[in-house]
């Protein structure tokens, strides 16, 4: 390098000897703190997308296959398919449902409940890692339970039967056996109305009546005939009121969760530990879950919820409020009985051994079904909204902060200028003495990339530190706004590195106007005030 670098190290010194001069300083401290900020901010920003997919992952798989049919009952010969794809290490089936659940007088609405095979479940989930002390997923599954049954619908299990051969059978029926035999094809319903108006037309008429009796003798009398005991008027006749509170008998309504032995037969559920705050449930109590009603729409017949209770078996922490407050556990048969679908499931989950390459993956899943009723979708499809967001604030904010060094780089442009007006004399006899104009540039060069190198090298550190102090300190969040409780900060070197060759060639770059003056100087310019 010779003389070149000499002379730069002795230009960024003051005209008092001392180490460097006021201005260099500047400029050192300036891109110091700019490359700090932006080293800090891509670590917490990074601490951010890394939790947010951590927790993502640790309760969600890494791929599905979702159907556009209510109807998956196939789902155990889809799993055989994708467990063949390489890089699937885990396949497992699962439903997830929007109910309510309730213990005591605390309701909690908007609830997903995850119906899970607590045999395949652990191979595609991080649940059991998330289960705090106490708790165990042991008692998912009932002894003997089984997939639930799809209820039987006459309209499709009758015989197909025509209205002509409705209308032929009693005729041949008829002619060939004895009359008196003759049944009719449309059940008893049609001889029991017949039935209820001959006995109406054998009744007396008012008119042919002696008296009318009034309304408590036709009452008693009518009770008399049809062989009831007692009277029908109720105690205290018409003008009873009902009482207050409307208690249904223990044998008419049973309430399961009312003794511990009872509570103990139950099915078991997890929770989430913000959501047994909320319910103020604890491991062991009882919980009433509700589907929501089912087809109401203008002019459409609805079903009405089903309530069944749970006990709660364990309760999970999966640090991201979003997940703890709104999901429950249970088993798939249990989920499955809440709707008429029989053994269906919404869709089936995998684990791959590498989530960089779960596109790919579910690509090849999607290659295999070969089927448009299927729908496969990767990590970050599923949650592209999210990710999206998180990429576009660290993007947005690197780039805010990188204006803090662009700034600094100024600071270098003004510091040099000032030294090359300063040294006008100086580089005017060093030319006269024969350096090039290279030579000149590279004295210029030098000083620039040594303020950039020792600015970055001193911000690095410094973001550094702040990063360890962060981490050190685990400055609190509230979980409502961030979904997380505490400040994550992911040190990467490599965001490090790319801050520090970003900052140091923005500080060169921002040399290069200055020392192309100083090479352009004419040795007679420098030395004509003299």
């Amino acid at each position: 390098m010779g003389y070149p670098l000499e002379l730069a190290f002795r230009y960024m010194a003051s005209k008092k000897r001392a180490f460097i001069s006021v201005g260099t300083a500047f400029a050192m401290l300036g891109v110091m703190l700019g490359v700090a900020a932006l080293a800090t901010v891509m670590s917490v920003t990074g601490g951010f997308q890394e939790q947010f997919r951590e927790k993502v992952l640790g309760v969600n798989a890494h791929v599905l296959v979702l159907k556009y049919s209510l109807d998956f009952r196939e789902y155990r010969d889809v799993m055989k398919k994708c467990a063949g794809v390489p890089g699937v290490i885990g396949v497992a089936p699962f439903i997830i449902n929007p109910m309510m659940v309730t213990h005591g007088d605390r309701t909690a609405t908007g609830v997903l409940l995850k119906g899970v095979d607590p045999e395949a479940m652990p191979t595609v989930l991080d649940l059991p890692r998330h289960i705090l002390p106490g708790g165990s997923l042991d008692g998912l599954r009932k002894a003997g339970a089984k997939p639930a049954e799809r209820p039987r619908d006459p309209f499709r299990t009758a015989p197909a039967t025509t209205a002509n051969e409705h209308a032929k059978a009693p005729l041949t029926q008829h002619a060939d056996s004895d009359p008196s035999a003759i049944r009719d094809p449309l059940d008893g319903g049609r001889q029991s109305l017949l039935d209820a108006i001959r006995e109406l037309n054998e009744q007396p008429s008012a008119a042919n009546a002696a008296k009318a009796p009034g309304l408590e003798d036709t009452l008693d009398a009518g009770a008399t005939e049809q062989g009831l005991a007692g009277s029908v008027v109720p105690d205290g006749g018409y003008a009873a009121t009902l009482p207050d509170e409307d208690v249904l008998p223990e044998a008419i309504d049973p309430d399961p969760c009312r003794s511990a032995a009872q509570v103990a037969l139950l099915p078991g559920v997890v929770i989430g530990r913000t959501l047994g705050k909320q319910l103020n449930v604890g491991i062991g109590d009882c919980l009433q879950i509700t589907s929501p009603t089912i087809g109401m729409s203008l002019g459409a017949s609805s079903r009405p919820p089903i309530a069944r209770q749970f006990r709660v078996i364990a309760m999970f922490e999966a640090g991201f409020d979003q997940y703890d407050s709104k999901l429950v556990y249970t088993d798939l048969y249990e989920a499955e009985a809440f709707y008429e679908q029989g053994d269906s499931v919404t869709g089936v989950e995998m684990k791959v051994d590498d989530i960089g390459h779960a596109k790919d993956i579910a690509a090849e899943v999607d290659h295999r079904l070969s089927n448009s009723v299927y729908h496969t979708m990767d990590w970050m499809e599923l949650n592209h909204g999210l990710f999206t967001a998180l990429l576009i604030q660290q993007i947005g904010m690197s780039v805010v902060l990188a204006l803090i060094i662009v700034v600094a780089a100024f600071t270098v442009i003004a510091t040099l200028i000032m030294v090359v007006l300063d040294k006008k004399k100086e580089i005017a006899l060093i030319k006269a003495l024969g350096a090039n104009d290279a030579a000149v540039l590279r004295i210029f060069l030098y000083q620039g990339a040594i303020i950039g190198i020792v600015g970055t090298t001193f911000g690095l550190a410094l973001g550094y530190a702040v990063c360890k102090g962060l981490l050190a300190y685990s400055f609190p969040l509230d979980p409502k706004v961030y979904f997380i409780s505490k400040l994550p900060v992911l040190v990467r070197p490599t965001e490090f590195i790319i801050t520090g060759i970003v900052s140091i060639l923005i500080c060169v770059i921002a040399t290069i106007y200055p020392a192309l003056y100083a090479a352009k100087l004419r040795p007679a310019d420098g030395l004509r005030s003299e």
